[in-house]
């Protein structure tokens, strides 16, 4: 069983995010790089999840990543954030032909030791009891939010409704409810 963190995790991309969620039970976020600036509903959508569960920033150790936890900090005042500083380690992603411009590995590219001792030593892993979600899959394909005709434009209402980004999978439709307990 992998360890598990309640509070939101926020990384800059998607290899980041395969990276945590294959060594923890969690909820991770990207920000798209950069793309957090110029998206606005995934703005408010980081705000309102720092507010409710709480966000933990793990950026890569450059420049870039610097930039991004500032923004973040500014979104959401500081409030309900917890930092987690990969430690600068020269190297190169396997998956990328060079280093960074910095030289320097990102979250993808940190041993699994590295990450689960900043999380451990933040104390930000809990017993493993899992915390049982308000809906299932089950309850949205019920209540006609997965597998129907219609099931997409119903998820993008909920979305719209709530001010929240409307391009989510249904996957990340049914964390994200549960996460802001969202009522159907």
């Amino acid at each position: 069983m992998k360890p598990r963190c309640s509070k939101v995790i926020v990384v800059e991309g998607k290899y980041d995010k395969i990276r945590i969620e294959s060594l923890l039970d969690a909820t991770v976020i990207t920000t798209e790089g950069f793309g957090i600036f110029k998206n606005e509903e995934k703005r408010a959508l980081f705000k309102r999840l720092a507010e409710k569960r709480g966000l933990v920033i793990l950026s890569d150790p450059d420049g870039a990543g610097k930039v991004i936890r500032g923004h973040l900090h500014t979104l959401t005042g500081g409030r309900g954030i917890t930092d987690l500083y990969v430690p600068p380690t020269v190297g190169k992603e396997r998956r990328k032909s060079q280093s960074s411009k910095e030289g320097l590995l990102g979250v993808e590219g940190i041993d699994n030791e590295t990450l689960l001792a900043l999380f451990e030593k933040s104390g930000l892993l809990e017993d493993g009891q899992e915390r049982a979600p308000a809906y299932t899959k089950t309850d949205l394909y019920r209540l006609g939010y997965f597998g129907k005709d219609d099931s997409k434009s119903r998820r993008e209402a909920v979305l719209s409704a709530n001010a929240l980004p409307k391009n989510l999978s249904s996957t990340a439709f049914l964390d994200i409810i549960n996460l802001l307990e969202i009522p159907l």
